[in-house]
């Protein structure tokens, strides 16, 4: 199949406030387009991430480290990741905050056992491949938590959490600094008690028909952007300090993270 230019932009995965995320990509586009590359005017926000990221004309996407490695690694290309600038990041690389209610502050980990944990997708670095690989130490028979909810997006995870219905989450810490920022009411009653270990943060992608001279031409543009002064409000909002190339081998951390889980005898969130 020959590859045809790459039309389609999405910027999906910290979409707290989508319009903050358009307005960065207006700057964006004006750096791509003068490096020839058509850009469109809009993101796309799709619904169907995984059919999204596979489009064979998606010119810039974001996705997560863990379904990269897992295997949408052999239909995309990576572009790199952005710096950020929150609590739990450091350059490129990101954490989980493990979140509870206010009532269980001062808590360890430990004394979640047998306890409800929510996590937004199977496929999630931050919200479950990070956290099971933080309770794999402290598993019995392959077991930690009572239950384990699946609740769609991390969002939707503290809501369980400051309902009762779950009692722990693991929150990208980007995605907490961004409600804190924009909702912040969504954090009232509900804590930090800990850490996941760093990963490398979410994966800028193209699809893997694109040219190398075009994957260059991205990376150049984003770095120029970076660089713009007129686009620093709109980076600072939404806490993008940086931007470092990466390719597939940077994220090798988040297919170990699985291995190590697995080797303890904990392979599911349970």
């Amino acid at each position: 199949m020959k590859a045809t230019s790459p039309r389609i932009v999405s910027l999906p995965m910290y979409g707290v406030n989508r319009r903050s995320v358009e307005r960065l990509w207006e700057g964006f586009a004006d750096h791509l387009r003068r490096t020839g590359l058509e850009a469109p005017d809009h993101l796309d926000w799709p619904e169907d991430l995984g059919e999204h990221w596979r489009r064979p004309d998606v010119l810039l996407s974001q996705t997560c480290g863990y379904p990269l490695v897992e295997g949408l690694c052999r239909d995309v290309k990576v572009v790199g990741a952005f710096q950020l600038s929150t609590e739990g990041c450091d350059g490129f690389h990101y954490r989980s905050r493990i979140v509870v209610r206010d009532a269980d502050a001062g808590r360890a980990l430990t004394d979640f056992r047998g306890r409800v944990a929510a996590f937004n997708s199977t496929d999630s670095q931050s919200g479950y491949n990070s956290l099971r690989a933080l309770v794999a130490p402290l598993a019995e028979r392959g077991r930690f938590f009572g239950s384990a909810i699946e609740s769609g997006a991390h969002r939707r995870s503290l809501e369980l959490v400051r309902s009762g219905a779950a009692d722990l989450a693991a929150i990208d810490c980007v995605t907490f600094a961004l409600v804190e920022r924009f909702e912040p009411a969504e954090l009232d009653g509900l804590c930090t008690i800990g850490w996941t270990e760093a990963a490398p943060g979410l994966p800028l992608i193209t699809s893997g028909l694109t040219s190398r001279s075009d994957l260059e031409n991205l990376r150049r543009a984003i770095e120029r952007a970076m660089a713009d002064p007129a686009l620093a409000p709109i980076r600072d909002t939404l806490f993008i300090s940086g931007f470092s190339r990466l390719d597939l081998a940077d994220y090798a951390r988040c297919a170990q993270m699985k291995r190590t889980a697995e080797e303890l005898g904990y392979p599911l969130l349970a």
